[in-house]
């Protein structure tokens, strides 16, 4: 995919040059599930390697491990092709609990190391051991980056005085049309350190808040008028910017849909070419205001 497309930049460490991915990635939540064959979802995930999504995300979570086994086979003689993202389970993020998780997902993904390793959200455990064991992975070359998902901006504040804190790379948040709290805090908060987001569920999640998202008046008819998909319009809203640089197109957001057919695959790809002008994002505002106060952070 040409660097001129949508992107998002993980920034340089101390150990890892900046990277640079396309705004639309892979999710993986409900694969591994038997929903559907897993040979079915490795090659949807393969499928969207080769239309550029390279950022797959997975969990030790999903499917208990068997999202992360589906990956495992889409990567088979294409490890070098993906970015691979896999979150610990809180309970598991103790010093050496996070190390042993670890191991266990990259054993089920088939690889050496994760290009991201992820807080899946806030526990009990003190975030000293988490970061610490990041810390030991990093040095292991077991990940390469680590970061937190579902923390809300208080949280997000509380990260600044740790050990290592200034290494973390993102927060994965809920975000899409119909839920845009962390518009208010979060997003700035990650923009004023360079940070991108990962947005989880870009088109709503269950039946009724997706219906009422996907199905909105003015998301058909912005639709319509790009002829698109309403699907691909809320994709494109995620991953949107308000003033692009001069010299690129980086995005603050890097969106993350699921896709288990070859189909939904290449329309979530497609997305990337959508340019929504200023007056289909201020009817989409409209619509579908922002808060403007801190509001409790949506997970599900």
């Amino acid at each position: 995919m040409p660097l001129s497309s949508p992107h998002i930049v993980f920034p340089a460490t101390a150990t890892e040059p900046a990277v640079t991915l396309p705004a639309i990635g892979q999710g993986t939540w409900y694969m591994g599930e038997d929903r559907l064959p897993a040979s079915q979802e490795a090659d949807a995930l393969r499928h969207g390697l080769d239309h550029g999504m390279t950022l797959i995300d997975t969990a030790e979570m999903y499917g208990e491990g068997g999202a992360e086994k589906v990956v495992g086979q889409a990567l088979a003689g294409r490890r070098d092709d993906a970015f691979v993202v896999s979150k610990v389970y809180p309970w598991n993020a103790g010093r050496d609990g996070t190390i042993a998780a670890c191991e266990r997902s990259l054993a089920r993904l088939g690889i050496e190391t994760l290009d991201l390793y992820l807080l899946h959200w806030p526990g009990s455990i003190p975030l000293e051991e988490t970061f610490e064991a990041f810390e030991r992975l990093r040095e292991q070359g077991k990940i390469r980056r680590f970061g937190v998902s579902n923390f809300d901006a208080e949280r997000l504040g509380a990260l600044e005085s740790l050990p290592g804190a200034a290494d973390c790379a993102t927060d994965q948040v809920l975000y899409h049309l119909g839920s845009r709290g962390v518009e208010v805090d979060v997003l700035p908060w990650l923009k004023a350190r360079g940070l991108p987001a990962m947005a989880y569920c870009p088109l709503a999640q269950g039946d009724r808040q997706r219906n009422e998202v996907i199905t909105a008046p003015v998301v058909e008819a912005i639709a319509a008028e790009h002829g698109v998909s309403a699907a691909q319009i809320l994709l494109a809203w995620v991953i949107r910017t308000g003033a692009p640089t001069a010299s690129d197109d980086e995005r603050p957001t890097i969106a993350i849909p699921k896709a288990s057919t070859l189909a939904h695959v290449e329309a979530n790809a497609e997305a990337l070419s959508i340019q929504l002008t200023a007056d289909d994002l201020a009817r989409l505002d409209d619509a579908f205001p922002a808060p403007d106060r801190p509001v409790p952070l949506d997970i599900v």
